[in-house]
């Protein structure tokens, strides 16, 4: 049996149901770093490797309690529709609804904060990211692997898309998500881990709850793509050609 020490964050994140909540438990990048070991992972955060392999270890034992598809085993078509569902509406919605909610926090304790401003700034320059990047996900990538899949389930040739290759905006996407894990590891640097601070109100707490569920929404989304979805479709590629 190959050590869990030398598996790959994001092999470990796709076998493990309960593994990304390890992870964000423990403060490792299992999306954008999904390539590395948990070895490595360890060495670099300064993480005793032995809490990581109990942790995995007890989510391996409560896997079953997962409603959650395997997604290695599901169409692609199903997966892009839960990304589409759970992880886009709801990344959408927050965009749409945390400004006015950071606005009301400055409003008040920014004087003594300086950081809320900070992280305002940094959440304006993820938003204009993602918004573009899931849009371009919506109308270009995900309709093309759809209908790749369909087409190798019909046995039939696959249209030659503008883009020449899947790979192709797999690569940009990917880019994309680590410019958009740059920008939650600095917020979250900003904010202290979101610590809390005593004086504050229900929309200071409220506020950095939502930023941090934030932050793990869209860690798991990005691992659900770069992990699971993207190696599939150029999986899937190869054998249609």
């Amino acid at each position: 049996m190959i050590s869990m020490a030398t598996r790959t964050l994001g092999e470990l994140a796709v076998e493990i149901s309960g593994a990304t909540r390890v992870f964000e438990h423990l403060g490792i990048d299992y999306c954008c770093g999904g390539t590395r070991s948990v070895a490595q992972a360890c060495a670099a955060g300064g993480i005793p490797l032995d809490n990581v392999k109990n942790s995995l270890e007890l989510a391996m034992v409560s896997e079953g309690q997962s409603a959650v598809p395997d997604f290695r085993t599901t169409t692609l078509t199903e997966l892009i529709s839960y990304i589409v569902e759970k992880h886009h509406r709801f990344t959408k919605s927050e965009i749409a609804r945390l400004p006015a909610l950071m606005d009301k926090v400055i409003g008040v304790h920014g004087r003594n904060h300086p950081e809320l401003c900070t992280i305002r700034s940094l959440f304006k320059s993820l938003s204009s990211e993602l918004e573009p990047h899931m849009m371009k996900e919506e109308r270009v990538l995900f309709p093309f692997i759809m209908q790749m899949e369909q087409t190798v389930n019909e046995k039939t040739v696959t249209a030659k898309p503008a883009f020449g290759t899947v790979r192709n905006p797999i690569q940009m996407m990917m880019l994309e998500h680590e410019g958009a894990g740059y920008l939650l590891k600095h917020m979250r640097m900003a904010s202290s881990d979101y610590a809390i601070p005593s004086e504050a109100c229900i929309s200071y707490q409220t506020l950095y709850q939502a930023l941090d569920a934030f932050e793990e929404d869209l860690h798991h989304h990005i691992h659900l793509e770069n992990n699971i979805l993207f190696p599939r479709a150029l999986e899937m590629e190869t054998e249609a050609s």
